[in-house]
């Protein structure tokens, strides 16, 4: 994290605790180098809602960590149903085939 000089250290420590303990509510209390890499996705989208363009969006880490979770679910839901309709997709086209034989 960089900040100038002039830019008051409570709310740069603020930031840093609610970056901390937001990583450490989704990465079930593990936060080190190899679990964030490996959840890189999910530190992204904490810094996403924690920071926008310099100015501070949130600082409560249970409200993010929670909008994180449930952002990670509709991913997860969007490829499951992607999944299911290319099953049904080439179930059909299996159906077309067999009765235009």
């Amino acid at each position: 994290m960089i900040a100038s000089q002039s830019e008051n250290e409570l709310i740069i420590v603020s930031i840093l605790e609610t970056l901390y303990d937001s990583l450490h509510n989704l990465l079930r209390g593990l936060v080190d180098k190899q679990s964030a890499l490996e959840n890189l996705d999910l530190v992204l989208l904490v810094i996403d809602e924690l920071i926008d363009g310099g100015l501070i969006l949130e600082t409560d880490p249970n409200t993010i960590s929670s909008r994180v979770a449930m952002s990670e679910d509709c991913i997860e839901h969007s490829l499951t149903e992607q999944t299911i309709s290319q099953a049904l997709a080439s179930a059909r086209e299996q159906l077309s085939r067999n009765l235009l034989r």
